[in-house]
């Protein structure tokens, strides 16, 4: 019992907030400043779950920084994500295995 009031309190509070932003903004928003506020809205959220999973993943702060860093520069130069992650788990294994 205790269950399904879990699940239908989460599907109510879902469903409330996708549908309060359709309620209170019904027209095209044309604010210069909003608008472009909304636009980083999507990566500050990804950034605000992302770093803390990926400080606390390995245990080791110096692991975890060391692939956070490869990361960092990986993406600086562009480079695909498929080799941005690789390279990430990779420098945080092996300084793993080092120390």
């Amino acid at each position: 019992m205790r269950f399904a009031i879990y699940v239908t309190v989460m599907a109510v509070v879902t469903y409330l907030i996708r549908m309060v932003p359709f309620t209170f903004f019904r027209k095209k928003i044309k604010n210069r400043f909003f608008r472009s506020f909304l636009q980083y809205i999507p990566y500050a959220v990804l950034s605000a779950m992302t770093i803390p999973a990926i400080f606390y993943t390995t245990h080791n702060m110096w692991t975890a920084a060391a692939g956070t860093a490869v990361a960092v520069l990986l993406a600086f130069f562009e480079m695909p994500l498929i080799v941005v992650a690789l390279a990430a788990s990779g420098a945080a294994f092996l300084l793993g295995l080092f120390m």
